[in-house]
Parts: structure tokens; C-alpha cells; sequence
């Protein structure tokens, strides 16, 4: 179980490397970007409005963060239908904003921190962490994936994540061919895509 967990980790690696760099690099920055603006309308403009400055700041660092990805981290995937790729990516960061916020909310409501310093490290450390996991998947698969549906040395990467692809196992010419219905391919992997 532990081998086959390994195993897949190492080949998520492998697949995911080379986006996974330019997105965090795209991210580093659309980071300074959300926090530079996040902290300026916290001590400016939108003093005591903290989770509204928040979206705020995250508006300015998606719209960064749309062009930057779709010309660089996923030039290769984008769509032919530019509106239905800002959408879905609008949608996406969206609900991503929403996991940043969420954590502004329970930091300052639930759990009574007022500094500035904690309510920065709820929205743009603990926040940022889980809407840039839930970010890069969104795009990779829903985002900017036209090309990659089509494109066969993307085809298996969604059965790959799942693990809904077939286990093959080592042939043994002693052995009798294997029945176990985990070597059957999924039937729902395709009609998924």
C-alpha cells in the first residue's frame, strides 16, 4: 500500500514538475501583489473593512494572475474560447478568494485575533496555502485544458491522480492471468473526461 502511495507521488512529480514551477512563480508574485495591496487598504482606504480589503487585493493579484498563466505557466493548454477560459478561471480563483477570506473570517470572528500581523498571516499564509493547492488543480484540469484533452501524452494524467487506471501487474510465466477487478480498466475513467 505504502509502495503504491510512493509510487504515485513520484510519478505526480514527474508529471507536474515543470508547471508546478512556473505557477509558483506566477504565484510568488501575485503573492507580493494580493499582500502589498491587502496591507495598503488595511492602513488606507479600507481601514476596519479587513475582509473586504482582502477580496479586494485578491481581484488586482487574479488579474495578474489570469494573463501571467495563461501567456507562461499553461501557454500550451489554453483555450480557443478566451471567454470561457476567463470564466472558469474567474470562477476558480473565486472560490479560491473564498478559501483566503474564509480563513480572514475565522481568524478575526471566530478566533478574536486583531493584529494586523495575524489577520495577514490567516489571509496570506494559512489562506493562501489551501487556495493555491485547490488553484492549481482547478486549472490544470478545468481551466486551461482544451489542448490537454486532446493532446495524448496528457490522455491518462486524470486516471493517473484518481487512480483509476488499470493495475498491470509483472507477468509470470508460471502464473495464471489475473482476475482482480482492480486490473480491470474503470468503465466510468472515459465517460469522466
Amino acid at each position: 500500500m505504502f509502495s503504491d502511495l510512493w509510487q504515485r507521488l513520484l510519478g505526480l512529480i514527474r508529471m507536474l514538475w515543470r508547471e508546478v514551477a512556473k505557477f509558483g512563480t506566477v504565484g510568488a508574485v501575485a503573492f507580493v501583489i494580493d499582500s502589498a495591496v491587502f496591507v495598503w487598504l488595511m492602513h488606507g482606504p479600507m481601514e476596519g473593512s479587513n475582509v473586504k480589503a482582502k477580496i479586494v487585493a485578491g481581484v488586482v493579484a487574479t488579474i495578474f494572475s489570469w494573463i501571467a498563466n495563461r501567456f507562461w505557466t499553461f501557454r500550451h493548454r489554453r483555450q480557443s474560447n478566451v471567454g470561457r477560459e476567463l470564466v472558469l478561471f474567474l470562477v476558480m480563483n473565486a472560490i479560491g478568494l473564498g478559501i483566503q477570506a474564509g480563513c480572514v473570517f475565522i481568524a478575526q470572528y471566530l478566533l478574536g485575533v486583531t493584529s494586523t500581523s495575524g489577520l495577514f498571516i490567516a489571509g496570506n499564509v494559512v489562506g493562501l496555502f489551501f487556495g493555491t493547492v485547490f488553484r492549481f488543480f482547478a486549472y490544470r484540469f478545468w481551466v486551461f485544458s482544451e489542448t490537454m484533452e486532446s493532446d495524448p501524452a496528457f490522455a491518462h494524467d486524470r486516471g493517473f491522480l484518481t487512480g483509476q487506471f488499470p493495475a498491470v501487474p509483472a507477468a509470470d510465466e508460471n502464473s495464471e492471468p489475473n482476475t482482480d477487478q482492480r486490473s480491470a480498466p474503470s468503465e466510468g475513467f472515459d465517460s469522466a473526461r
